[in-house]
């Protein structure tokens, strides 16, 4: 048994609740159109920090005892988990010590910043990631706080799902999309506990596909040089989030560059919503018919909205 419950999940949702937004579902008949199907979208690009994780930030930094945080905290991100952290340490008042690829986007480098996180770069791969910050523990003797590899972050990840299901009971289908696993992860435990009908997908790039091939085969593929625009989702699944995967997830589909493309573009234009390349996979996986979900009430978790507006896919 997956050592997450609905306890921990519900105890995770009152421990953020003071600093976590619930957020918004949005609807499209034009979507709803275009998919056949009714589409709610679980707008997690307001959340704080612009992403859900914010969620797993906020719950694995306030799960730590006094004599834990009293050093502060640290991982390793591209970005959106390195922010949450920053923003999750900053309202504890701990130090958030985050290593970041020399090549992340810009507006994430600028929004750890801007929340207090105390950057060191490294070079794009996961071995520099994971040295870069063994040394730095060493040195500051800070928790480390995996992006998503971590209990307490799939716990809070579980959250956005949770709150999907008190707004729209009993979707046939619940999608989200895959890069390391925590989101996909919480998404398919809150939906075992509180929706066991629904089918849990997991949406990646076709350029980043290790996670479906993971899933396909029962054995844990690493993303080997993954190119896509969606850069929040290049990371490989960990070991705690594969078993929760192929566990209560239904299945994993990818989708095309061009299918991202379009979907970001569908719900930047009509929708008026701002969604970062990694939250428009699952929309293009309703969007281009990679399911069946004809007349089916399908949810979509958006992940995040941290876009760099002076390099936009359209535009590439």
């Amino acid at each position: 048994m997956f050592p997450v419950s609905m306890e921990d999940i519900h105890l995770a949702a009152e421990r953020i609740r003071p600093y976590a937004h619930h957020t918004p579902i949005f609807t499209s008949q034009t979507l709803n159109k275009l998919a056949g199907a009714s589409v709610f979208l679980k707008c997690e690009n307001f959340q704080k920090v612009g992403a859900f994780k914010f969620r797993g930030a906020c719950n694995a930094v306030f799960s730590l005892t006094d004599k834990e945080a009293q050093r502060g905290v640290a991982t390793h991100s591209s970005g959106n988990h390195a922010a949450a952290l920053a923003l999750a340490a900053d309202i504890r008042g701990i130090p958030a010590h985050i290593v970041m690829p020399e090549n992340a986007p810009e507006v994430k480098k600028h929004a750890v910043q801007n929340y207090g996180g105390q950057i060191t770069f490294c070079e794009n791969s996961l071995t520099a990631r994971e040295s870069t910050l063994a040394k730095l523990v060493d040195k500051c003797g800070a928790t480390i706080i995996h992006p998503y590899n971590d209990y307490r972050i799939i716990t809070g990840q579980a959250t956005a799902t949770a709150e999907l299901l008190q707004d729209v009971p009993m979707p046939e289908y619940l999608l989200a999309p895959v890069g390391g696993g925590g989101l996909l992860s919480g998404t398919a435990l809150s939906a075992h506990y509180l929706s066991p009908k629904t089918k849990v997908i997991g949406v990646e790039p076709a350029g980043a596909d290790d996670a479906y091939k993971s899933f396909k085969t029962g054995k844990l593929h690493p993303s080997v040089s993954p190119k896509t625009i969606a850069d929040g989702l290049l990371t490989s699944l960990g070991e705690k989030t594969f078993t929760c995967i192929r566990n209560h997830v239904f299945d994993i589909v990818t989708v095309e560059e061009d299918e991202i493309r379009g979907a970001m573009h569908f719900v930047w234009e009509r929708m008026k919503i701002i969604i970062e390349p990694s939250s428009a996979v699952p929309v293009a996986a309703v969007l281009y018919h990679k399911i069946p979900c004809k007349d089916k009430r399908v949810g979509v978790i958006i992940s995040g909205g941290n876009v760099d507006l002076k390099n936009l896919p359209w535009h590439n």
